[in-house]
């Protein structure tokens, strides 16, 4: 049986299992409320029941203070929903309200999608998930000093999972990567950073570019607004230069299939334009086959050439500076 759960001051509002927990159920459901470690030793996702009734879920090591149990506070990672209910929370609005967080995380599993990819889960300890907004980034250190920022590729909804997208170059991390990296490896994450996520309170019709792994940073948002169910149509370009490969394919597929507002368009720059950083091509194919310019959301991940053409060329057609976001290499 599922119930409905209504926060304030918010007004959003998600569906709850009685078999979850509340916060479970609104990460599942796209709600960015506060928590960490989502086990209850914590506290972090503590909110106050102003109607309805819960039952216990799991057991919290966390202290509510009397005063606060008095007041009706709970621990929203520990408790199910026994009726509808209201729930004052915290949530996050934007990038600025999610804490810079540093964890060390274990590689839980080694896609080799192809010789030029590398598709990583990394795992969080149960008491110290991850918590950030769809689109943001992490910096990964191994153990020998060397780091590399990564898109995160991977939906909010599950912080002990983390999902990163690798591309083939002669940086030191990346060849250790290709080399070396296997299941059970330590690493250490910090983040998240930027402010690259999606405008979830705009019903316009969704246009998003990727290029090479910029597609990373976009999955998630695609994630993140399946689990919104917003209602507006999502068109989605994935373009990838010579020697490379939609290593993704069939997620993408199967999100056309499932969905009937999303369209997948993949592209490879050598078929359209005469060169590797000739996006004129490139960009003629986009707008010929997007919305109203003037009237869409614009969401663009590739190296700085690609996103200074979409830009440009969008711009030129109508469409709004402000109604186009940019995620330029981390």
């Amino acid at each position: 049986m599922s119930y409905l759960v209504t926060i304030s001051p918010s007004g959003h509002t998600f569906s709850c299992e009685a078999n979850e927990s509340v916060l479970d159920a609104a990460l599942r459901s796209g709600i960015n409320l506060s928590y960490h470690c989502a086990t209850g030793g914590c506290g972090e996702c503590k909110a106050k029941l102003i109607e309805g009734r819960v039952e216990d879920y799991r057991h919290h090591d966390f202290v509510i203070p009397e005063a606060e149990k008095i007041a009706n506070t709970l621990l929203l990672c520990s408790v199910s929903a026994a009726s509808d209910l209201i729930i004052e929370a915290n949530e996050a609005v934007d990038a600025t309200d999610i804490p810079l967080q540093q964890i060390a995380v274990k590689i839980a599993k080694v896609d080799r999608v192809n010789d030029n990819n590398l598709v990583l889960h990394l795992r969080t300890p149960r008491s110290r998930t991850l918590r950030f907004l769809a689109g943001q980034y992490i910096q990964a250190k191994l153990p020998g000093g060397e780091s590399a920022n990564f898109y995160i590729a991977s939906c909010p909804c599950n912080g002990m999972i983390v999902q990163l997208h690798l591309q083939r170059s002669d940086q030191a991390f990346m060849h250790h990567a290709f080399q070396q990296l296997k299941v059970g490896d330590s690493l250490e994450i910090q983040g998240p950073f930027g402010d690259f996520t999606l405008d979830e309170a705009s019903r316009r019709p969704i246009v998003m570019v990727a290029q090479d792994t910029g597609f990373a940073p976009l999955k998630s948002l695609v994630e993140h607004a399946i689990a919104l169910d917003l209602p507006q149509s999502m068109h989605l370009f994935w373009m990838v230069e010579q020697g490379q490969v939609h290593y993704q394919e069939n997620y993408c597929r199967s999100w056309e299939d499932a969905l009937d507002c999303f369209i997948y368009h993949p592209l490879n720059l050598k078929k359209l334009g005469d060169g590797l950083n000739d996006y004129e091509a490139a960009t003629a194919f986009v707008l010929g086959r997007t919305p109203v310019e003037s009237e869409i959301d614009l969401y663009l991940s590739g190296n700085e050439h690609m996103i200074e053409a979409f830009r440009n060329a969008f711009t030129q057609k109508g469409t709004p500076l402000d109604n186009i976001r940019m995620a330029k290499p981390a």
